[in-house]
């Protein structure tokens, strides 16, 4: 039986990344928390295991990151998942969940997920995909990178390559590789307000509308290496 939410009652640290935990398991959510408070980078705002109570949770404190299972009473993740990537913008969110169907995954990536990591893959996995994700990149864990992978064989690539400059797709192949808009600026002496520019230009072009959706681009044609886990 899941417990009711909570919160915390201290004031945001500035230096900090401040994050909402959902899960309905509470052993898994108090050990996600004690895990995260141990860390300088984070910090626990807020806590639920129900799912009406989470979005409403968020929806409040509008934290920088969300990690959320997808799987939950109240209210589902993806339902939780549409309704923070619509009035959030700011808030990346990481699905931790022991369901990893081909049709969740990627109905979680398109409700607006920027990382997907499956329970089974343990918690030093979680920890880099939260990292990717606070970062500004995309991940996905073993287990979904495989299942993406076979749900990518079984279809054919978007059209529109063509249309790309040689920029476009280097800047496209560092995005599916989770580097963030400064990294991408450093690595390419350009600015971030130019690899900004690109990005909306790549997602006008395909048909695109964020970050994950360009990253399952990439994979679909190649320009990214499968065996790359965080993708």
């Amino acid at each position: 039986m899941s417990s009711p939410s909570q919160v915390s009652s201290l004031p945001p640290i500035a230096t900090t990344k401040r994050i909402v935990i959902v899960e309905d398991q509470t052993a898994i959510r108090e050990m996600l928390a004690e895990i995260l408070r141990n860390d300088p980078a984070y910090k626990i705002v807020g806590e639920s295991g129900d799912g009406q109570q989470a979005c409403q949770l968020c929806l409040e404190l509008k934290p920088d990151l969300l990690v959320l299972d997808a799987r939950l009473p109240g209210l589902s993740g993806v339902d939780i998942l549409r309704r923070v990537a619509r009035q959030l913008k700011h808030t990346r969110v990481l699905v931790f969940s022991a369901y990893e169907s081909p049709a969740l995954v990627r109905e979680m990536l398109e409700a607006g997920a920027h990382g997907f990591v499956e329970k089974t893959a343990g918690l030093g996995e979680f920890k880099k995909g939260l990292e990717t994700i606070a970062s500004g990149g995309t991940y996905f864990g073993p287990g979904v990178a495989a299942l993406l992978r076979t749900v990518v064989a079984n279809n054919s690539p978007r059209s529109g390559t063509d249309s790309l400059t040689d920029r476009e797709r280097e800047i496209l192949k560092l995005v599916a590789e989770s580097n963030s808009t400064k990294a991408i600026a450093l690595k390419l002496r350009i600015s971030s307000k130019t690899v900004d520019n690109h990005r909306t230009n790549l997602m006008r072009k395909l048909n695109l509308h964020d970050v994950a959706s360009l990253t399952r681009y990439a994979l679909e044609i190649g320009l990214v290496d499968h065996r790359n886990q965080s993708l």
